[in-house]
């Protein structure tokens, strides 16, 4: 399976790979009002959490609410980006 992955990565479809592999994978941002904001990849799916306890338990419900019986994904991943102000050291 590794080599499926390594395949679909350097073509650069890695959202093709998850469709096929039946997992759905969000991008999870910090809110800036606190929790956390997710968005599916290749998919129209947004939902929110107060913590990553609670955004586990709604990425799921969210998921289950968008797809139709057996077309449900088997697994849903979580990967969290952080963005960092970059600082100058030297003027």
């Amino acid at each position: 399976m590794a080599r499926d992955v390594d395949f679909w990565y350097r073509r650069g479809d890695l959202e093709e790979y998850v469709m096929k592999t039946r997992e759905i994978i969000f991008e999870v941002t910090e809110a800036s009002e606190g929790g956390y904001d997710a968005r599916a990849l290749g998919h129209s799916i947004f939902t929110q959490g107060d913590n990553w306890t609670d955004l586990k338990a709604m990425a799921r419900e969210a998921v289950l609410c968008h797809f139709d019986g057996e077309d449900v994904p088997s697994v849903i991943g979580l990967h969290l980006v952080r963005d960092e102000v970059r600082q100058r050291l030297f003027g």
